[in-house]
């Protein structure tokens, strides 16, 4: 079972009041330059939040609430000292409680 990683914040905050399209888009061109696979995903109304587990950090985030998603702790970490007012965290998924994160994406 994977491990994913998390950057959650406002769909305000991540698509209009920060720059995260243009951080994405140059992520994309960088992994395409390095014939990398894309390893992060833009998920809006994350279903993980729904888990019981994670009842705290939903009570915590503003909604509607955007989450970009990865299998790449250190581009998380990153994301957080870039975008800054983001909360950060993992999950393993899929559980009984937690569905696979990716089957409700959008694409970056």
């Amino acid at each position: 079972m994977p491990t994913y990683y998390y950057a959650l914040a406002s769909r305000r905050y991540i698509l209009e009041d920060e720059p995260t399209e243009e951080v994405l888009k140059e992520r994309i061109r960088n992994y395409r330059e390095q014939e990398k696979e894309i390893d992060f995903w833009l998920v809006h109304q994350p279903a993980f939040l729904e888990a019981a587990e994670m009842a705290t950090v939903k009570a915590k985030c503003p909604q509607p609430a955007v989450a970009i998603v990865s299998t790449n702790q250190q581009f998380i970490t990153w994301l957080k000292l870039r975008l800054e007012y983001v909360a950060i965290g993992q999950f393993q998924a899929p559980t009984d409680a937690i569905p696979d994160p990716l089957a409700s994406l959008s694409s970056v």
